[in-house]
This record gives structure tokens, sequence and C-alpha cells, in this order.
């Protein structure tokens, strides 16, 4: 049975504002204490990272309570269960972050854009906390920091938790996969869990505080073993994700089906 959309109204104005106001009131402090105990634990950035799990358990779960969205996770043993892996997951809503900071096991590194940094507190928090930037800026920059998250996740021994669509989908539907995530499971050898968020940007659309409260379901999916990857056919692998998101979404996420590469095609 596919999810369907949430049926409830969006916060009032007042409501939104007075919501939006306790959540600075509280995240603030919370993000100040944070960022001291990452300067004292600055030479130790596996300890900061999952500090940083820890902050956004907290962090993560208060949000999303304060805003009345409440994740319902299927299958979430399974995210434990295949650690250290990569989690990757579908965009569309700012609801993916602050659920995936509690969601993501203890040892879980982020992987965000280099333009989270200006985000007041939470970027700054971000920063310190040793959790991995990309730099898109452009291809030598981007390669630099795909290569450092390699050496990162192999030296501690973490899993990532990122989002290979590369930037938020404007209408909900689920974008194609771009081939990075293809490269760290081949490079680190760890497995790719998938995580479905349904219909979380009907609830929170991105760049605006107009919130509809409810339940927002997640799905996570039995990992794809990486062990016979190869860069030759990372379109292929690429596509295979796609697929598996594809096959349990509603037909408002899906739309319409993408062609396979030639590399699917061929296999």
């Amino acid at each position: 049975m596919q999810p369907s959309p949430p049926s409830r109204l969006p916060h009032g104005r007042l409501s939104t504002a007075l919501r939006g106001l306790v959540v600075l009131l509280v995240v603030a402090p919370l993000s100040l204490l944070y960022m001291v105990g990452c300067l004292l634990l600055l030479p130790w950035r596996s300890l900061r990272i999952r500090a940083g799990n820890a902050y956004g358990k907290v962090v993560g779960r208060l949000i999303l309570g304060m805003v009345g969205v409440k994740v319902r996770v299927s299958h979430r043993e399974r995210l434990r269960a295949s650690a250290p892996a990569l989690y990757v997951c579908n965009h569309t809503s700012t609801i993916d972050m602050w659920a995936g900071m509690f969601l993501c096991p203890f040892g879980g590194c982020g992987v965000a854009k280099k333009e989270i940094v200006k985000v007041p507190f939470f970027g700054w928090a971000y920063l310190l906390s040793g959790h991995l930037l990309l730099d898109r800026g452009d291809r030598a920059r981007a390669i630099a920091s795909m290569e450092e998250a390699q050496e990162v996740v192999k030296k501690h021994h973490l899993s990532l938790w990122m989002w290979p669509e590369g930037t938020r989908s404007r209408d909900g539907r689920l974008q194609p996969m771009k081939k990075g995530f293809v490269h760290l499971a081949i490079a680190t050898g760890l497995p790719v869990v998938p995580v479905v968020f349904h219909d979380a940007d009907i609830m929170w659309p991105g760049h605006t505080f107009e919130i509809i409260p409810g339940d927002v379901r997640v799905d996570v999916l039995e990992p794809l073993d990486t062990t016979g990857w190869r860069l030759e056919t990372a379109d292929a692998h690429a596509h295979e994700l796609w697929t598996r998101f594809q096959a349990v979404m509603g037909e408002r996420q899906r739309g319409v089906a993408a062609a396979p590469p030639a590399e699917a095609q061929n296999a």
C-alpha cells in the first residue's frame, strides 16, 4: 500500500512564528554548548563526529517535535544492523535533514554542502563537528572532497549519511542519482542502504516555514551488496539504486521512469 499525502492544514502564521522562536531559543544554547565541547575535542575528529551524532539525535527530534512532525520508520533495525554503511536518501524537504540527524547510527558521518556553514548556530556547529563538507565549486574541488570522505571513513571506521541526488527535488519527484556514492562504495567496500522518505516535501517544502503537522513515513530498504561493483559499471549501479527507490514510492514521487543506461541494459 502506497503512502498517501497528509491531509491536515498547515500551521497558521502566528503558530509558525512562535514555534520558530521556541526552536531558536532552545537550539541556539544547545549548539553553543556543543561547539564548546567540539573545541575541547578538536584533536580527536572521531570523538567529535560521535558527539555530533548525540547532538543530532537531540536537536533533530526536538525541532521536528516542535513543528508537529513525527517520523515513522519501517525496518529501522536495518540501519544499525548494516553499520558501517552508506545510507542514501531521497531529498525533497527540510525534514530529510533533521530526521537524518537522529536516524543516523552512532559512528555515522553526515555529508553536507559547504554552504551549510553560513547557517547561524547549526552551520557553525556542523563546521566544528568533523562531519564532511562537499565543495562542488568545480570538478577538482569536488574530487578532492570525495577523496577526503574516503579517507575519513576508512581511517575512523565510519558510516556515511548522504543524498545522492545532489540537490533537493523541487517537486518531490525522484531525480537521477549522481555517481559519487558509487565511488565511495567501491573505495570503502561498504554496503549501500536506501532510505526512502515519502511525501516529506508536502509537509515541509524547501525554503519555507509553511509546515503541515503529521506523520512522515520512512522505509529503510535492504542493503545493496557492493563487493562486486566496478567503476566501469558505475552508471548501472546508480540506476539500480534509483529503481530501488522507485519500486516503493507512490506515483507522485516516482514520476516517469527513466530509460536505464547502456551499461544496465547490457548487464
